[in-house]
C-alpha cells in the first residue's frame, strides 16, 4: 500500500497574457525552459540575494501554479502586486481551494512512470496535478487536488497515511534542504543546498546581481551540512570556541541539518544550545 503524507502548504495561481514573463522576472530559475506541463523549483530573493520564499512552480497551458509552504501565499501575492504595473497578470490565492499530499513512491493510480515529471489527469472525481518530487531521498509524487473532491480522491488513492513528522525525519536523514521548515529565510540559496533552484543564464530578476557575483567568485562562506549528536535542537546557533559558526535547520533524533561555515573541519565537535554535535560531510542539495 502506498504511503502518503498531507503537506502543510499554500498556493497561488497566475493568469493573464503576461503571466510567464512576469513570474520569470521574479524567480531564480528558468520557467520558460520547462515543458508544458512542467515544473521547476525556484527562490524569490531580496535585493541582497537572500531567500524570501521558495516555491515549486508549475507551468500549465492556461496558468502558472505556485506551491508554497503553509501561510506564505498572501505575502508572496503582496510582493507580486507591488511589481505589477502594466502587466496583464492576475494573482489569486487558491490555498483554500487546493490541498496537497506527497506519495512516498510513484504508486499513484493513473500515473505514467515513464511519462513526464508533471502530469494532469482525472482521479477521484476531479482533475489532479501531479509532480515528481524528491522529499525523502527517493522520487515520490506531490499530488494537488481540489479540497471539495478530497474524500473521493483519498478513497481512490487507498493509501497508508503517515504523519508529516515522518516525512520530515526522512528528509533530514537524506540531507535535503527545505527553505521553510529549516528556516533559511535571509540566507543565500547556495549556502543551504538550494543550487537546483538556481539558473545563472535566465536573465534578470530581483537579487540577480548578487547571484552573478557569487557565480563569478565561485563559492560562499557557508554550506549545507549535517550534524550528529543526541537531542540537537532545531533553529539554534552553532558555536565553536565561543564563536557562532552556523545555525541548525530541522532536527530529528540524533541528526540535524545545518548552515555552517566551510572552514569548520569535518568531525569537529561543536556546541548547539548546550548539546555536543559532530560535523559530518556536506549534505546533498535538493
Amino acid at each position: 500500500m502506498t504511503a502518503f503524507t498531507h503537506l502543510p502548504s499554500s498556493a497561488l495561481r497566475l493568469t493573464g497574457d503576461d503571466r510567464l514573463d512576469f513570474v520569470q522576472g521574479q524567480m531564480t530559475n528558468n520557467l520558460k525552459a520547462a515543458a508544458v506541463p512542467g515544473m521547476v523549483p525556484a527562490c524569490f530573493l531580496s535585493a541582497k540575494g537572500q531567500i524570501e520564499f521558495f516555491a515549486r512552480i508549475y507551468k500549465r497551458e492556461g496558468d502558472v501554479y505556485l506551491h508554497l509552504a503553509e501561510s506564505e501565499a498572501p505575502a508572496l501575492a503582496a510582493r507580486f502586486r507591488k511589481y505589477i504595473i502594466f502587466d496583464a497578470v492576475e494573482v489569486q490565492d487558491i490555498s483554500e481551494q487546493l490541498a496537497t499530499v506527497h506519495l512516498w513512491d510513484e504508486g499513484l493510480p493513473g500515473w505514467d512512470a515513464a511519462g513526464g515529471d508533471v502530469q494532469t489527469y482525472e482521479l477521484g472525481g476531479g482533475v489532479v496535478l501531479v509532480g515528481r518530487v524528491n522529499r525523502t531521498g527517493a522520487p515520490g509524487l506531490d499530488v494537488h487536488y481540489l479540497r471539495k473532491h478530497g474524500a473521493a480522491f483519498l478513497a481512490a488513492l487507498n493509501g497508508d497515511e503517515r504523519p508529516f513528522s515522518d516525512l520530515e525525519a526522512a528528509r533530514i536523514r537524506a540531507g535535503l534542504s527545505d527553505a521553510a521548515q529549516d528556516g533559511w529565510a535571509g540566507t543565500l540559496p547556495q549556502e543551504v543546498g538550494l543550487e537546483s533552484a538556481m539558473s545563472y543564464r535566465k536573465g534578470c530578476y530581483v537579487g540577480q546581481e548578487i547571484m552573478a557575483r557569487l557565480e563569478a567568485r565561485g563559492n560562499t562562506r557557508y554550506h549545507l551540512a549535517q550534524l550528529s549528536g543526541e537531542g540537537l535542537p532545531a533553529h539554534t546557533e552553532i558555536m565553536q570556541g565561543g564563536k557562532v559558526v552556523g545555525r541548525t535547520g530541522g532536527s530529528v533524533g540524533d541528526l540535524s541539518l545545518a548552515r555552517i561555515r566551510k572552514d569548520v573541519p569535518a568531525d569537529t565537535v561543536l556546541d548547539v544550545g548546550g548539546a555536543a554535535a559532530q560535523l559530518k560531510a556536506q549534505s546533498a542539495p535538493v
